[in-house]
Order: C-alpha cells, then structure tokens, then sequence
C-alpha cells in the first residue's frame, strides 16, 4: 500500500498539523499489531511442535489457520467501517487482537490454540483493511502517501520485534510468553485508539457533516482548508460505488480485477511467508542451533524493515515496473542460491552464513519492490466506481493464497525435498518476471482518472498506463 508521492515532494508541502500527524501516528500501529501477528509464530513453532507432539501437518495448520481468519475479517471489514465507522471497527480488531493473544499463550491444547489464531486473524483482517483506510482520510492530502507508508513500515518494524521477542525467549523455550506478550502492544493499540477522533469521511458519508467539520477543524486548524476539504470529499462521495454490478457488466472492469487477484497470488507466491512464518526452521535445517537460528531470523526481519524504505523513497522515482523487474530477480538469485546450498550440503560456518546472506537478498528483493508495490498498483488499477469491489477482492485474495503457501510448505519440503523446494521457489520468481512484462502497467507520474479512461476505453492492461 505504500506510496511515495508525498515523500518525493515534500519539500514544496506546508508542514503537517501536530495533531495530525500523532493520529496518523497511532492509527498506524495498527500496521504494529498487524507485523507482531505475523512474526511471533515462527519463533515459537518448534516448541509448540514438542509441547502437543503436533505432526508436521498440525503444525502447518496452527501456522495458516490465523489466515483462514484473516481472510474473514478482511471480507468483512468494509461492512463494518461503513456501518460503525472506522474508529469502531479498529476498537473491535484491537480487542479481538488482545483475546486471540491471550487464549493462544493459556490454550491447553492444538484446538484451543487454533481458534485463538482464527481470532487473531480476524483482527488482523479488520485492522489491515481499516488501518490505511483511516489514515488516508484524516491526513492532509500533501502526506497522505507518506502517512499510509507509515503503517506499512509498521508492520515490518511488527514483523522485526515479534522476531526479536522470540529469540530473547529461545534459551527459555517459553512459546506461551511469545505468543502472549503480543497482547502488552494490543491494549496499547486498544488505548491509542479510544482518543481518536473518528474519520470525518465517515461522517460525511453518514450524513452528518457538522461532526465532520467539527473533527477537521481540529486537524487542519484553517476554516478555508476545512471548506475546501469537505467540498472535495462530498463531490467523491457523489460517485456511486457500483461494486459486483459494474463487474458482472463491464468486461473491462473485470479485467482490472482479474489483475489485482494475480498479483495478489503472485505476491504471495514468491515465498515471502515461506520465510516470514518458517525462518527458524530453515536456518535450523541448515545446521543452525535453536538461538543462532531465531537472531539470524530476527536480522531478517531487520533486513525487512530497512529495505521498505527503499520502495518509499524510489518507487516514484524509478517507476513501478523497473523495481518489479529488479525485485523478482534478485529473490529468484536468492531463492535459487539457498536451494544451491542446501543441496550440496550446509557443512561449514562459512555456507551456513552465505545461506543467511542469500535468504537477505531474497528478503531485500520482497521488501524494496513487490511487497508494497503490488499494494499500490492494486489499488492505482481499478476505476473509481468500482474500487472498493476491486481492492476488496484483491486483498481476500492475499489471504487465501497466504493460507495455501503456509499451509503447504512443510509438506513440501517432505515430499519435494528441502532443495527443490527453494528452486521451485526460484523459478516462480523468474516466471513472474514475464507476467509484469506482458500485463503489468507502468503507473508512476499517471493521475487515476488516466488510468481509469484507458482501462475502461479497452487498452491492453499493460498499456493502461500510457
């Protein structure tokens, strides 16, 4: 979802309000709670695996059942933003959060733990969708990029300190801590979220635009930007969102649908939560001890964070497509050499620390390029009569394929083997270069309504952009 448009041209904005940038602040830790979910199994699966005896196929359902989750939340999100608002919505995804963590760190057993990650998931489900959501209409237009790249950076920095909290717990072996200590960060999300102010859209959209005056004033400080806000946002909300209507009518709106579901799959196809959910395990395969194995994943999760800010600050500059070409090289290089050394064998400090600096390169690929850039071009793609409908199914969409490759990758590594496993990996990755060639659209420097004409006028996708 990141979006660099603000940063790239921040030095000809007026400064951000204070108050304005703290709600933007605390809003986005719901991107926190979203990377803290992610992180904190990987760590803690192999003493799970030991504390239930869990088969090898149990232990990929405790992985991707919090996706199963996810997925419900997500669908579900957009009727529940609309109809209680967006500061509900994410109260609701920030008390779920602490419950799921809660019954996961005291579950007596694999099904109590489950239905703790279905909880989980569907708060992350909720707060993913509603998080940017948020942020992007009570932040000033000038930031609103930078802002909603804020909560993406979040979820890395979740991703990162979910790792690290694992592995001061190795030596300990506490997985009922690892799981639980999530919580502490969700009633300080559930706390953030009670003082903010709710979305003046939403009360526009609700007909109710004294309150919305009332809640931008507040935010902009200057009745002539509150006016021409307000103007602005009561024209857009004049578009009617005709959602599965204009999909099963217009051939051309399906296309833009259709691509969003691919680049969904293939996002997550790249092996991305390969790592992100198995890290430990791979690094253990490799020869590392439990502790070694979950530092080297949490400098991976380091890696992730910082490579992030290499897509907020070029994608606007060198365009979407070059990242996307470079990005999908470098983790099939990555890709490729891990299943290298894991088949001739990891038998030397020296290889086992070039399969961490390959796993980093793979990591460096996903984060400066593909990771947030799909999000941005899922949303850039779709008309504004059916946006809504179009990000709705694309985001499903990341979950559903999320849960396949979690659910599966464990049984691959058995049946494949642990080499092929990473080429077939590395040869997705490369094959993916051609889908970005033939139907991706390079988007940077083109204002949506452009897009919307060339999509809707009939242009090949990969034209749509010109």
């Amino acid at each position: 979802m990141s979006s660099s448009a603000a940063l790239s041209h921040s030095s000809a904005s007026p400064p951000i309000p204070t108050r304005a940038f703290v709600i933007c602040g605390l809003a986005s830790l719901a991107g926190l709670m979203f990377g803290l979910d992610i992180g904190v199994i990987a760590g803690a699966l192999d003493f799970i695996g030991k504390a239930f005896n869990a088969s090898q196929r149990t232990q990929e359902w405790i992985v991707s059942i919090m996706m199963v989750g996810a997925a419900i939340g997500a669908a579900g999100a957009g009727t529940l933003s609309y109809g209680l608002g967006r500061k509900k919505s994410l109260l609701i995804g920030a008390i779920l959060f602490v419950i799921g963590a809660i019954l996961c760190a005291f579950a007596p057993s694999v099904a109590t733990l489950m239905i703790g990650r279905v909880i989980l998931g569907l708060a992350i489900g909720i707060v993913a969708f509603t998080g940017p959501l948020y942020i992007s209409e009570v932040a000033p237009a000038h930031w609103r990029g930078a802002m909603v790249s804020l909560y993406q950076l979040m979820v890395t920095v979740g991703i990162f300190a979910a790792f690290v909290s694992d592995s001061l717990l190795t030596a300990s072996g506490n997985w009922r801590l690892m799981l639980g200590i999530i919580a502490v960060p969700g009633v300080a999300f559930l706390v953030a979220v009670v003082f903010l102010p709710e979305s003046p859209r939403w009360f526009l959209l609700r007909q109710r635009p004294e309150e919305a005056r009332a809640v931008l004033y507040t935010l902009r400080s200057d009745n002539k930007a509150v006016d021409r806000e307000i103007s602005e946002i009561s024209d857009q909300l004049k578009v009617r969102q005709l959602g599965g209507s204009l999909f099963r009518n217009n051939p051309n709106f399906r296309r833009s649908v259709y691509l969003g579901i691919g680049l969904q799959i293939i996002q997550q196809l790249t092996g991305i939560n390969v790592i992100m959910y198995y890290a430990p395990k791979i690094f253990t395969i490799a020869g590392f001890g439990a502790g070694a194995a979950n530092w080297a994943t949490a400098i991976v999760g380091l890696t992730n964070v910082l490579a992030t800010l290499l897509a907020i600050g070029f994608s606007d500059r060198l365009g979407r497509k070059p990242m996307l070409y470079a990005g999908f090289v470098t983790m099939a290089i990555g890709m490729a050499a891990v299943g290298i050394l894991l088949s001739s064998g990891v038998h030397s400090d020296a290889a086992r620390y070039l399969l961490v600096g390959m796993v980093l390169v793979f990591i460096v690929g996903f984060a400066a390029a593909p990771g947030p850039l799909i999000w941005t071009l899922c949303s850039e793609i779709q008309p504004l009569q059916g946006r809504d409908f179009g990000v709705g199914c694309s985001t499903v969409t990341n979950w559903v394929a999320n849960w396949l490759v979690g659910n599966t990758f464990l049984t691959m590594l058995s049946v494949l083997g642990q080499a092929n496993t990473f080429w077939l990996f590395a040869v997705l990755n490369a094959g993916f270069i051609l889908f970005i060639v033939f139907l991706v659209p390079e988007t940077k420097g083109v204002s949506l309504e452009a897009i919307e004409h060339n999509l809707m006028d009939g242009k090949s996708l990969r034209h749509i952009g010109a």
